[in-house]
C-alpha cells in the first residue's frame, strides 16, 4: 500500500487491527498508547507523532520502507 497522507496510515492501521481481531483498546494497551490517540491516528489526524506511530506499526507486525519516488 502506498502511503501518501496521514489518512492512508490510519486506514492501513485500522484494517490491519481489525484483521487481527483487536479492538482499539487492546491495540492501544499493547502498543503503550492511549485509545484516544489511536482513534485520532485511525481517523487520519496529521498531528500523530512518528514515535508512537512506529510503536503501533511494530505491534501490528508492520514496518515502514522508504523509497525514492519519481516526481
Amino acid at each position: 500500500m502506498r502511503i501518501r497522507a496521514a489518512s492512508d496510515f490510519g486506514a492501513l492501521i485500522a484494517e490491519r487491527r481489525e484483521s487481527l481481531g483487536l479492538t482499539q483498546s487492546e491495540l492501544a494497551k499493547r502498543a503503550g498508547v492511549v485509545r484516544e490517540w489511536l482513534v485520532r491516528l485511525e481517523n487520519g489526524a496529521p498531528t500523530v507523532t512518528v514515535h508512537r506511530l512506529l510503536r503501533v506499526l511494530r505491534e501490528l507486525g508492520l514496518q515502514v520502507d522508504v523509497t525514492e519516488t519519481d516526481k
